[in-house]
């Protein structure tokens, strides 16, 4: 049982193959400028800018910036190293703080702490399809000129209680609620290209930027004239051809996801042993994926639980390795020394299960029963629940 299926239409098929007939098959034509429109007006932002990949629209989105070296940009320890990868691209200089225990986002209550005088930027990223707390951190950046940067590459459909203290609060959709944004539309993301991702923003300098920096650089008053130097990060019209049904079907994604998590959630409520995932109450996650969290006192860490869970047929894997461990990070004099818990904790004992939007109530029963019996396995006699 794989750890996530994609699920697409007939209609998807039916649209790439007319993209194939149009002959609009590059990156550039009618496609892929409905795929950015439709998706920049889904998260409500005024500007999408299609890439090869979220790693892509991440750096796409810094070199908006023009950091140069000892720029600092604080983003969470608990993520994928694509976060620092972009930082470093830039020649900043990535800051790491821990993440919030229950919804495993960025911790924002550290930031401020970890902010110095070369602070340029912040990137929270909505975990697993949590979002981050976002208010604290746009206050904090609009004190000090940050710019505020989401990676949203998990949150597609996820939304946010903005100003909820106040007259003013309102739900947003994660990817429309900072400066700038950046999507993945990876195989296992709620919509996929195969590849992809997509960079957001209400400005219209950054959208500029941002569109030639994908594009080798070029200018759009003289091709083949560079002042600057870019990256071949351009999305084909083939890609977004498949995107673009999937867009218009968000509402049922996000039901499918959501009847996921509460199937899980009832079959493995109970299991003292066992911490599954928080929604706060300004939160509505999309649940890109379904991750659950042993207690320190199970007798198997996350490694251990999904070897035993890959014997029974089911595929699921332990969560992110902090960036703060990374060895390829150290060996560039990254993050030696730092601690920072909460990761930590997470790093070792916590697992993905299967979650791709194909499961069926049949395979969710097979995962939790997997689940009870890996975890009876794994406790001593008279604390099994």
């Amino acid at each position: 049982m794989p750890i996530a299926e994609p699920l697409l239409d007939p209609e998807d098929a039916q649209r790439v193959q007319e993209c194939i007939q149009s002959g609009w098959i590059s990156s550039k034509g009618p496609y892929l400028e409905e795929f950015e429109r439709r998706w920049a007006d889904y998260c409500g932002m005024r500007y999408g800018i299609a890439v090869s990949s979220g790693t892509a629209a991440l750096q796409v989105a810094l070199a908006c910036l023009n950091l140069t070296a000892g720029d600092e940009v604080i983003l969470p320890s608990f993520t994928i190293i694509s976060c620092v990868l972009a930082v470093l691209s830039q020649g900043a200089t990535p800051v790491l703080v821990d993440c919030d225990p229950e919804t495993w986002c960025l911790d924002a209550s550290l930031v401020e702490a970890a902010s110095t005088p070369r602070t340029r930027a912040i990137m929270p990223v909505h975990i697993y399809g949590h979002p981050a707390d976002m208010d604290p951190l746009l206050e904090l950046a609009a004190q000090h000129n940050l710019t505020v940067i989401e990676d949203a590459a998990e949150a597609h459909g996820a939304e946010y209680q903005s100003a909820r203290s106040s007259e003013a609060a309102a739900w947003r959709r994660c990817g429309g609620i900072g400066d700038t944004s950046a999507f993945s539309f990876y195989a296992n993301k709620l919509v996929t290209t195969g590849e992809g991702g997509m960079m957001l923003t209400n400005r219209d300098d950054y959208s500029a930027r941002a569109r030639s920096y994908r594009d080798l650089g070029f200018r759009s008053d003289r091709r083949f004239y560079h002042t600057e130097l870019g990256q071949n990060f351009r999305m084909t019209s083939l890609q977004a051809a498949l995107g673009i049904g999937q867009i218009k079907r968000m509402d049922r994604i996000i039901a499918r996801k959501r009847w996921m998590a509460q199937a899980y959630r009832e079959r493995l409520h109970g299991l003292d042993w066992l911490q599954l995932p928080a929604e706060r109450a300004w939160a509505h996650s999309s649940y890109w994926m379904y991750g659950v969290v042993l207690r320190e006192d199970t007798g198997m860490d996350a490694a251990g639980f999904a070897q035993y869970l890959r014997a029974e047929g089911v595929d699921a894997r332990p969560f992110f390795l902090g960036m703060h461990e990374q060895p390829a990070l150290h060996a560039r004099g990254l993050f030696v020394g730092d601690k920072h818990p909460v990761t930590e904790r997470l790093s070792r004992r916590g697992i993905l299960l299967p979650s791709g939007l194909a499961l069926t109530e049949e395979q969710i029963d097979r995962v939790c029963l997997a689940v009870r019996q890996a975890g009876s396995r794994s406790r001593p006699s008279g604390q099994r629940h």
